[in-house]
């Protein structure tokens, strides 16, 4: 391996760890953490690996680096929540019931939005893919394939369908925290899979060109989980409350 290669491989494994410490809570927003010579020491890695690493945690938002105040934490109102990388530390470390109700808040006014625009570009191409996805979802709930990845991708297919730039690039965002949300929400429910009857009235919407149907099946497919969601925090604040 030549020596660039592997200086960006230690890069991005210490962003992973450095990543994964902050979201995960073991720095609280305003800690320090060490500095870039403590952080080379304990890593191994050189002072240009480590230097790197700091910078893409600053992009995305977790710390701040600056002059006779060394790496400080950043509050969790400043991290870049649309970037996967910390999406998925956030997700995979305490997925909390109000952070998915807030993911799915965000859904409703994203995708009934696309789904309506998928509708009115009747890109055929695109449509097509989000048929197949369809299919394996039927093929899912029959007991053959991956249910999850059926859905995951009905639903960036529609992203896709919708010919936005701006849509289609928050695919990785919503990938992401759908392999969380959609079994959360499968098991609040009691099932095993999606529903593929309500998909498939939104595949039929966005298929025949009617982007006020769309529009609706896609809110009332968001608006079932998120009200899960919500019933689910209700009955725990109730359970708490009656324990205190």
């Amino acid at each position: 391996m030549d020596r660039e290669h592997s200086g960006r491989n230690l890069t991005q494994q210490l962003v992973h760890t450095l990543g994964e410490a902050i979201t995960g809570g073991r720095y609280s927003p305003g800690d320090g953490l060490p500095s870039e010579a403590s952080l080379c020491e304990e890593y191994g890695i050189s002072r240009s690996a480590t230097r790197e690493a700091i910078k893409m945690l600053t992009a995305k938002g977790l710390i701040t680096s600056r002059p006779r105040q060394g790496i400080r934490v950043q509050v969790r109102a400043r991290w870049n929540l649309f970037d996967p990388d910390v999406l998925g530390w956030i997700l995979r470390a305490s997925p909390t019931l109000e952070m998915l109700r807030e993911f799915m808040q965000l859904r409703m006014a994203i995708e009934k939005e696309a789904a309506a625009l998928a509708a009115a570009e009747q890109d055929r191409e695109a449509i097509a893919a989000i048929d197949e996805a369809l299919q394996r979802m039927k093929a899912a709930e029959d007991g053959l394939g991956d249910s999850v990845g059926a859905d995951i991708d009905f639903h960036i297919n529609i992203l896709n369908a919708t010919n936005n730039p701006f849509y289609i690039q928050l695919s990785s965002f919503i990938e992401t925290a759908l392999r969380v949300s959609i079994r959360y929400t499968n098991r609040l429910k009691g099932v095993a899979t999606a529903s593929y009857v309500n998909h498939k009235r939104l595949y039929d919407a966005i298929e025949s060109g009617d982007a006020a149907a769309a529009s609706s099946a896609s809110a009332a497919m968001q608006s079932e989980a998120l009200a899960l969601i919500e019933g689910e925090l209700v009955s725990r604040h109730a359970k708490v409350e009656a324990a205190g």
